[in-house]
């Protein structure tokens, strides 16, 4: 493209600041900006931000002090004009004068490194520029969390004041813990900014069963913040109403296409005796519940695998029993383990439905309380019970996780606890693990 005579070295500008620039202003330009619009473009909007301070408010700068400064033809500096206008960086007003024409240059703040990486189409554009590899380093490096400052136990105003007795009905109470427990460990402050940056409307997008959906999906396929705004906005319809189906498919393709390996099959594991304390056998099924609570499916079953990678059809079973039932990751993944120790390493979309419509009419929340419970009813079904629980009969091995026992790091011994004998240490493991799965030896 010609850019030649689109403006004249004569021509004056002035240049204003709109709002004050992030501290971190010149790495994002540097290593965020600059790989998309081009180092000229960048060393343009430097120099014009560095002129306010020379310029006289009678007298504008002329194109030609530009010229000199930047050591370029005027048509590739309107040409990195271009590109700092189309990437948000500057607003350009001409002004018509009798004599000649003059120009004010509006210098536009760029975003902060670690709020750039929540805009999706410039990331998108800047993963595709760098590559992969560049690109989650520069991710890591600008989003990393700061210093943990422990759980937040500050009072709401809703839990000090009160100004008025709400009379709300009892089942819209409970609908509203659930969503507001799901949020509680979930920032939807970024999906936010996103939408309202492309001028959708949040609030239409973000319903409380469209965020426990998206929770969902994130959990389940251990997705990225930009492969989450990619599904989303793929699966928004014209008038901004996000369809289920297609967000659904949307992020069970981006997991298709992170993991090309051959689909697994899930195989049952030989596992090993292994020396512990006393101590840990008494806490091994916190410990259980632990992991369980922190990791997603899409985890436990490559877990499960010997660290191979979940098969396709696998993942698709879980998310339709997932989103259909409405379970929370931490009871999706007792489930999954439940139902693979008793149906010998297969996972059974009949049978997981059928448990999981059980969980979830009793509103289980948490690992722990899937656990416990799922004791419970396998213990009634052994008493005879059969109208309280649905469960099949356990299978006849025994499976012990070598995935759990591999994640826990293993704890300085004493020399008495390094004499216990391993055998009765093992006969202990597997009888705490057979009280979950509630098989009797």
């Amino acid at each position: 493209m010609n850019f030649i005579g689109k403006i004249l070295p004569i021509e004056g500008y002035y240049v204003v600041v709109k709002s004050s620039l992030p501290v971190d202003y010149a790495k994002s330009l540097t290593h965020l900006y600059q790989p998309l619009i081009g180092i000229q473009a960048v060393t343009l909007y430097l120099t014009l931000l560095h002129e306010v301070e020379l310029q006289k408010e009678d007298s504008p700068q002329t194109h030609h002090t530009l010229m000199n400064y930047l050591n370029l033809p005027l048509d590739e500096i309107y040409q990195a004009r271009l590109k700092l206008e189309g990437i948000g960086l500057l607003k350009t007003y001409e002004n018509k004068g009798e004599m000649q024409n003059y120009y004010t240059y509006e210098i536009q703040s760029p975003f902060s490194a670690k709020s750039f990486f929540l805009d999706g189409m410039l990331t998108q554009l800047l993963y595709h520029h760098i590559g992969k590899d560049k690109f989650e380093l520069l991710q890591e490096h600008y989003t990393k969390q700061p210093v943990t400052k422990g759980s937040n136990i500050t009072a709401s105003f809703n839990e000090v004041f009160q100004t008025f007795q709400p009379q709300a009905p009892a089942n819209k109470v409970k609908q509203d813990e659930k969503t507001a427990s799901s949020e509680a460990v979930f920032d939807f402050t970024w999906m936010e900014q996103m939408l309202r940056q492309r001028m959708i409307p949040a609030q239409r997008v973000l319903t409380g069963e469209n965020k426990r959906l998206i929770i969902q999906m994130m959990q389940l396929y251990d997705l990225e913040t930009f492969e989450i705004e990619k599904s989303l906005l793929w699966a928004l319809t014209e008038d901004n109403v996000l369809h289920a189906e297609e967000f659904k498919t949307a992020c069970h393709d981006l997991f298709k296409s992170k993991y090309k390996e051959t689909d697994i099959q899930l195989t049952e594991k030989q596992s090993s005796p292994t020396q512990i304390s006393s101590q840990e056998v008494v806490t091994k099924e916190d410990q259980l519940v632990m992991e369980l609570e922190k990791i997603s499916p899409k985890q436990l079953l490559e877990d499960l695998s010997s660290g191979n990678h979940a098969s396709d059809q696998d993942m698709k079973v879980i998310r339709e029993v997932m989103t259909s039932q409405g379970l929370p990751s931490p009871v999706m993944n007792v489930l999954i383990h439940y139902v693979l120790l008793q149906t010998n390493m297969k996972l059974s979309k009949a049978y997981l439905e059928k448990i999981a419509s059980h969980w979830s009419r009793a509103n289980l929340k948490t690992a722990k309380e899937a656990m416990a419970f799922a004791k419970r009813e396998t213990k009634n079904f052994q008493k005879g019970n059969q109208a309280t629980s649905g469960y099949r009969k356990p299978a006849s091995k025994e499976i012990i996780p070598d995935w759990f026992k591999e994640r826990k790091k293993k704890q300085p011994s004493t020399a008495k606890e390094q004499n216990v004998d391993k055998e009765k240490e093992q006969q202990e493991i597997e009888a705490l693990l057979r009280q979950f799965s509630g098989e009797n030896k």
